[in-house]
């Protein structure tokens, strides 16, 4: 009863504090405010997320505005240092110290570097950002790994509303692992810019066309990342 009284609250503050009203941007370049304005578009009060990936609790985040107006979901972080942040910034959230892999491993080897936001579990991507001499590799530590399905299916009802994904080299592999069919997520938003010394980043049109074969469309690109809709989400048909 004291659930359905906050989605109600919760639900009629969103109507009004949702468009003119402009919120702050977390993200790195406003993810988190254009799909919030597709949700409140699409009248979409109650928003779960997974955060595969999630680095930071709240700078450069493209799911803390959602945590701040009152909604919840799943952290996955595979950088130990970075989760006593998640636990103190996002305390209602449910923190995951895993990586996200499509191997049947129950652990794997990931490359923590000086600079965190580069850490990775792909060896050729690790490789490369040695060998450009302007990061020093730390680390290479063991960390539990965990299907996409799986984690899904543990820490959800039916599926999140939105997923959210960098995890550096290995977006595409993991993408291509989900079961649509059994969990057809209505946003997904996924870094699309491939690593780059500079700020001529190629785009990764390999997970592009991945995700318009699978019954996803463009909804919106920041160049860093693309944001999709599902094709029968975006035309109500489920």
């Amino acid at each position: 009863m004291i659930q359905k009284l906050k989605d109600f609250i919760r639900k009629i503050v969103y109507k009004i504090v949702a468009p003119p009203f402009v919120p702050p941007t977390f993200s790195q370049a406003g993810e988190d405010v254009i799909v919030r304005f597709l949700f409140y578009d699409y009248g979409v009060s109650k928003i779960e997320y997974l955060d595969l990936g999630a680095h930071a609790p709240v700078y450069s985040s493209n799911t803390y505005l959602f945590y701040r107006e009152g909604f919840r979901g799943v952290c996955v972080e595979a950088d130990k240092s970075l989760i006593p942040a998640f636990y103190k910034d996002r305390p209602e959230d449910k923190i995951l110290h895993a990586g996200v892999s499509v191997s049947k491993d129950k652990e794997a080897e990931f490359y923590i570097f000086d600079v965190p936001g580069i850490n990775t579990f792909d060896k050729e991507e690790a490789e490369l950002r040695m060998a450009s001499g302007k990061f020093k590799l730390v680390s290479v530590d063991k960390v539990p790994i965990l299907s996409i399905n799986d984690i899904i299916k543990d820490n959800f009802s039916e599926y999140p509303h939105y997923l959210t994904m960098d995890i550096e080299g290995l977006d595409l592999a993991v993408l291509m692992s989900l079961d649509f069919q059994k969990f057809p997520i209505p946003v997904i938003c996924v870094e699309t810019c491939a690593y780059s010394e500079n700020h001529i980043r190629p785009k990764v049109r390999d997970i592009i066309d991945f995700m318009l074969r699978n019954n996803y469309e463009v909804y919106a690109d920041t160049y860093i990342n693309t944001i999709f809709v599902n094709k029968k989400w975006f035309n109500k048909e489920i």
